[in-house]
């Protein structure tokens, strides 16, 4: 049998090399409001990760939905996290959490707050890949 751990290994610094992208991967809190001020918060959100990642559009996954009374386009992303980044001690990824772009190469993508929708698991990934969507 042939040992794949060599092969995974270069396919991780070679897939970690392309991400380009800043995020935050968040796990939202509950809503409180705060009358003091007048704004809401979620004081309890945690940081499940931040740094480096690529995110990239799936022009596949784009349809147009139905949004109250307007018509609006779905835009789907693949997102692709350091295989190191998420160890499986730590708080599982789930559909809800929020992707933060901080910062990237492509001005239109930073900024953006994208909801997790899939996470895709594989003993053979050279990443971990996240399915999200914009829902703004």
């Amino acid at each position: 049998m042939i040992d794949p751990g060599p092969a995974l290994a270069a396919g991780r610094v070679a897939h970690e090399a392309l991400m380009l992208d800043t995020v935050r991967l968040v796990r939202p809190g509950k809503d409180v409001y705060d009358p003091a001020t007048g704004a809401t918060g979620q004081p309890d959100a945690r940081v499940l990760y931040q740094g480096p990642a690529r995110v990239k559009p799936n022009v596949v996954q784009e349809r147009d939905v139905q949004a109250g009374q307007r018509e609006v386009v779905l835009r789907r992303y693949q997102v692709a996290l350091p295989w190191s980044a998420m160890p499986l001690a730590v708080d599982r990824v789930v559909a809800g959490d929020q992707l933060i772009v901080d910062a990237s190469p492509d001005l239109r993508l930073a900024g953006m707050t994208l909801w997790v929708t899939s996470v895709g698991e594989s003993s053979t990934a050279t990443a971990w890949h996240l399915g999200v969507e914009d829902r703004s």
